[in-house]
């Protein structure tokens, strides 16, 4: 997999890139496992914009993906190897040998008519599914599940992986992409290997219409507004807002925490993340 460059032949193209989807082996979705996606453009169930300068986006179907992997002990073949439009990572569709189907997230290595399975003593190879407690200590993986059965919560987005330190009693110490190392139960499952599709990082945006497909519209800068509208606006010629930014609702951002000091799930946490 690979990066396409264009020749410059208009201002949007000259620094736009693409990914060459060179992995990609099949083009239309399995219709059994795809619905529709409604489109909220950031609003709530009341109506009210709570996500700003969201809408407009490219229609889209979604692709009902397998987090679980809760069925046990039953090989898969995997069929193809398809892009998804909701996600940065690549789809995997598996076909099961009881004749049952199904998309999971592909990871690095993972080709067509690989055989995987879901179980607690599954060899230790891309795309297979076990709980942790089973897996070696260094082992890469991605679908890391917090609650026992819930499904894949953590490290799903194109490229990351999750390392497996240490065992501790009944939990496990697994060092997540953000550099935070975090204590998990030892049954929660996850998924052998690094997500797919690496190169996403990379990939440049390269015009604003391009932004405007994925669903992301304009923003305007408080400092540009008036001060009616913004905490930061206003001032006479260009001023830099004479606070630190915020808001339009006057809270801090740009750096100021926003996780509950008591939240129960911290004691979990053994060491922050790195910046």
């Amino acid at each position: 997999m690979g990066i396409r460059h264009f020749k410059p032949t208009s201002a949007g193209i000259r620094s736009m890139q693409v990914s060459d989807f060179a992995d990609v082996t099949k083009k239309e979705p399995e219709k059994s496992l795809v619905t529709t996606l409604p489109r909220s453009s950031g609003r709530n169930n009341q109506g009210r914009i709570t996500s700003r300068h969201r809408g407009g986006r490219e229609k889209r179907h979604y692709r009902v993906i397998d987090f679980k992997r809760s069925k046990l002990g039953v090989p898969a073949r995997v069929a193809a190897i398809e892009y998804d439009p909701n996600r940065s990572a690549r789809i995997a569709l598996l076909n099961y040998a009881d004749g049952e189907k199904s998309y999971i997230l592909a990871p690095v290595g993972l080709k067509v008519n690989d055989n995987i399975v879901s179980s607690m003593h599954a060899d230790i190879k891309p795309g297979n599914s076990m709980a942790m407690k089973y897996m070696p200590q260094g082992t890469m993986m991605h679908n890391l599940e917090l609650k026992i059965g819930r499904g894949g919560q953590l490290v799903r987005s194109a490229g990351t992986a999750a390392n497996l330190m240490a065992k501790e009693g009944k939990y496990v110490l697994v060092r997540l992409p953000s550099g935070e190392v975090r204590r998990i139960h030892g049954d929660c499952r996850a998924t052998v290997g690094q997500v797919s599709n690496v190169e996403h990082s990379s990939i440049q945006i390269g015009k604003a219409g391009r932004s405007r497909w994925l669903g992301i519209r304009p923003q305007s800068r408080g400092v540009a507004m008036n001060p009616v509208d913004h905490p930061m606006g206003g001032g006479e010629g260009k001023s830099s807002g004479g606070r630190h930014p915020c808001t339009p609702w006057g809270i801090p951002t740009k750096g100021k925490k926003t996780r509950k000091a008591k939240k129960p799930s911290s004691r979990f946490i053994v060491s922050r993340r790195t910046k």
